[in-house]
């Protein structure tokens, strides 16, 4: 993979800071598949005067998954900079998330950004959505398939490469023997992490899975695979709920094994300045909302495509460690970062 021609600069418009209030709101579907509201609030500073639209952002969202409240807020600064109704719904279930799409197809939105979780159940859909001339932009997973799929644009992280990172970084820290838990089978976001992790580790990686919508058995798992094997030294996890969770299996363990992770949240980042966790790799998903919605804005109203339509736009990964943590946090605090 050309590394350096995947870091293309973001398009101005894009990457200006949102000045609006957040002012809009939206409830995941969680599991029900229904259509989540957004009002639209009062007009900010700095507000668009181009006609109203409509966007739909579908995600594959878990029930209690705060990475998302993270992404939703990107998405809604963006919205209401741009003069556009933001109408959030997500489903973990590939088969209901895709019906949320046609959801959206059915009630004629001007533009969809979408995760690819499993890009395979969302294959058919999403060219439902272009064939009926809807752009369909994706965020977050799906960095491998967006172009194949025929989406306009990709926002997000190369999972692959995060977990080269990852890897690498474990080699500094002189780890031997990691574990990854995986906390969704099939998620191919998921797999490409771990399978990163595992091709620049000089140690060795195990792949453990786990329920990740049932946190107490995340934990006794966790708990379970630590005092089974006591010679691992690192416990890897795709997510900061269960990076914080994984921090209570290894006391509960009574072993040696330190946490690192993917993803931020607030109490990651306080966890990171407490020495729990060692270090987090940040995809920025604030970022990743934010420009998936005023994307399509850009190319409704001036016909853009970022990354010229056939390269992503890599938002991460970036590593929070105790050298930089403190700035981090401040963001992280507000529920930005």
């Amino acid at each position: 993979m050309d590394r350096s021609s995947r870091s293309r600069r973001l398009l101005p418009a894009a990457a200006v800071a949102a000045a609006a209030a957040l002012t809009l709101a939206g409830c995941s579907s969680g599991s029900g598949g229904k259509k989540a509201e957004e009002g639209g609030g009062a007009a900010s500073a700095g507000k668009a005067t181009t006609p109203r639209m409509t966007v739909a952002l579908v995600t594959h969202q878990a029930p209690g998954d705060t990475f998302w409240d993270i992404v939703r807020k990107g998405a809604q600064a963006a919205a209401a900079k741009d003069n556009i109704k933001l109408v959030y719904s997500a489903d973990p279930n590939a088969g209901n998330q895709a019906n949320l799409v046609q959801n959206a197809i059915d009630q004629k939105v001007d533009g969809i950004a979408v995760t690819l979780a499993k890009p395979d159940a969302m294959k058919g859909v999403v060219a439902k959505a272009t064939g009926a001339g809807i752009p369909v932009v994706g965020l977050n997973s799906g960095v491998s398939d967006w172009k194949k799929l025929g989406l306009t644009e990709f926002f997000g992280q190369d999972e692959s490469v995060a977990g080269e990172a990852f890897g690498t970084k474990l080699n500094e820290v002189g780890a031997k023997n990691a574990v990854c838990v995986v906390q969704e089978q099939g998620n191919i976001g998921l797999t490409q992490r771990c399978a990163g992790v595992k091709k620049t580790f000089k140690g060795t990686v195990q792949t453990l899975y786990v329920n990740g919508t049932d946190m107490p058995s995340v934990k006794s798992t966790i708990t379970a695979k630590l005092k089974q094997d006591s010679g691992i030294d690192y416990v890897v996890t795709l997510g900061a709920p269960f990076a914080l969770t994984a921090v209570q299996s290894v006391a509960e363990a009574g072993g040696k094994a330190k946490v690192a992770t993917f993803d931020l949240n607030p109490q990651l980042a306080k966890a990171v300045q407490k020495g729990d966790i060692q270090f987090a790799v940040d995809q920025q998903p604030y970022l990743q909302g934010y420009l998936a919605v005023d994307s399509l804005w850009l190319y409704k109203n001036n016909g853009n495509y970022s990354g010229g339509g056939v390269q992503p736009v890599l938002t991460g990964p970036a590593f929070v460690d105790k050298s930089n943590v403190d700035k981090v946090a401040r963001f992280a605090a507000k529920g930005t970062r």
